[in-house]
């Protein structure tokens, strides 16, 4: 009876950890997403982009990374593949490796019309220049008006006229913005909370389970050479990221 009642308790003990490892397999899973080929600074997958917007914003991209290094890419995608906008412009910004691996200085602004969101992904060097509350401004005034009335050369090719502003211009100058004030009085997003408890968990687990770790590690570098075979990393056409990384920082609309 011990002897049973001991496997019984150990049994037990092991079921949250089998139940966590099973929900990381399920995420690891979920965010194998197809990565389209960096294949230039317009990637137009989702074939939205004139060909005359294409022509206008190709120089001003390339002008800004010759004169500041940053990266700034234009991509629309022909779906999310179920996954909301925020995660999957992180997925792709990391793939891509958008900016100075020294600076994590990389901006990308996703479409994906048929979800109807948009996203301005920032990387961690710019995150004080471009903030989420700037973000969300371009966001609502310059580009999903457009989206709405059809316009969506007009909606990315302001988005990026404005981003370029935000990154080469006195900051000071936004702050006087009424409607950057309004913005940043709305209410903390309580899913933000959520997901810091989710990662402070993970890392937690992650230091004190050897066997986690290894399983977490093991999962997490199966999915992103599926990635990588399904979509491609790396950039064709003489242009490829530069190395840096983003984490999250930026904001989403829709229209």
């Amino acid at each position: 009876m011990t002897r049973a009642r001991t496997l019984a308790n150990r049994r037990g003990a092991a079921l949250p950890l089998v139940l966590l490892l099973g929900f990381v397999c399920f995420a690891a899973a979920a965010f194998a997403i197809t990565v389209p080929a960096l294949t230039g600074r317009v990637v137009d997958q989702a074939n939205i982009i004139p060909a005359s917007t294409r022509e206008a914003i190709e120089p001003k991209l390339a002008d800004l990374e010759a004169k500041s290094g940053i990266q700034l890419v234009v991509a629309t995608v022909s779906s999310l593949q179920g996954e909301e906008i925020e995660p999957f412009a992180n997925a792709l910004f990391r793939a891509w490796k958008l900016g100075e691996k020294d600076k994590n200085n990389g901006v990308l602004l996703l479409v994906a019309p048929n979800e109807r969101k948009v996203r301005i992904e920032v990387g961690y060097g710019l995150e004080g220049t471009l903030t989420d509350a700037l973000s969300k401004v371009i966001i609502t005034n310059a580009i999903t008006p457009r989206f709405k009335a059809g316009d969506f050369g007009g909606g990315i090719s302001r988005g990026v006229d404005d981003i370029i502003t935000v990154l080469t211009t006195d900051a000071s100058e936004w702050e006087k913005r009424p409607a950057l004030r309004l913005d940043r009085q709305q209410e903390e997003d309580p899913l933000n909370w959520l997901v810091l408890v989710g990662l402070i968990g993970l890392v937690f687990l992650l230091i004190v389970s050897p066997t986690f770790r290894q399983v977490f590690f093991y999962i997490l570098a199966s999915g992103v050479s599926s990635s990588g075979r399904s979509g491609g990393y790396s950039g064709g056409g003489g242009f490829s990221g530069g190395g840096g990384s983003s984490g999250g920082g930026g904001a989403s609309g829709s229209w």
